[in-house]
C-alpha cells in the first residue's frame, strides 16, 4: 500500500490552518495544537521540519510562532510531502539519485516507475494547499465523486450537489 505518513497528513492539517487565517498571520505551536488535536509535541517537531524547509517562517518573543512563508496558493501538496519525507519516488530507481539497485541500469521496468512517479509527483504538484482547506464528500470511490482541476472551481457531478 501506498501511504504518507501519519507526519506529513499532520503537516497538511497545520499548513491547512495557515491557509484559512489573514495572510501573515502567526500561530504558536501550543494554539495549532489546541485547535488541531495534534499533540503539542508532534506539532512542534513537524513546525520546525517545516521551517526549515522554507514552508514556514518562525517568529520569535512573546508574540512569537509562526507564519506562512508563502502564499498558500504558491505551496503544493508536493511541497509538503517533499518537505516532510523527502523526495516523491514509488521504488528508490524512480528518485532522484542512485539506488544502489543491481539491475538499475539493465531493468526492463524502471521508465515505466519513472513515468508513474512522474504521474504522481504532477498530480501532487497541481493540487495547491487553498484546495486542501476545502472538504469534498466522499463517498467510498471516485464515481460521481467532484472533480477539481488546479486553477478551476469545483464542479460537483454528485446527485443533489451544488451544482444541481
Amino acid at each position: 500500500m501506498i501511504r504518507i505518513t501519519r507526519l506529513t497528513d499532520y503537516g497538511i492539517v497545520l499548513l491547512s490552518r495557515f491557509a484559512c487565517a489573514e495572510p501573515g498571520t502567526v500561530l504558536s505551536a501550543r494554539e495549532l495544537s489546541s485547535e488541531t488535536g495534534i499533540p503539542l509535541p508532534t506539532a512542534s517537531k513537524i513546525l520546525k521540519t517545516l521551517t526549515r524547509a522554507g514552508l514556514l517562517s518562525s517568529h520569535r518573543g512573546t508574540q512569537g510562532g509562526y507564519s506562512l512563508a508563502r502564499a498558500p496558493e504558491e505551496v503544493t501538496v508536493s511541497d509538503i510531502i517533499g518537505s516532510l519525507e523527502g523526495p516523491i519516488a514509488l521504488t528508490d530507481c524512480a528518485g532522484e539519485a542512485d539506488s544502489g539497485c543491481d539491475i538499475e541500469l539493465t531493468c526492463p521496468v524502471r521508465t515505466n516507475w519513472q513515468r508513474i512517479t512522474d504521474a504522481i509527483r504532477g498530480a501532487l504538484d497541481a493540487i495547491p494547499l487553498t484546495e486542501m482547506t476545502v472538504s469534498f464528500p466522499y463517498h467510498g470511490d471516485t464515481e460521481g465523486a467532484p472533480t477539481v482541476t488546479a486553477g478551476t472551481e469545483r464542479t460537483d457531478t454528485t446527485p443533489g450537489g451544488p451544482d444541481a
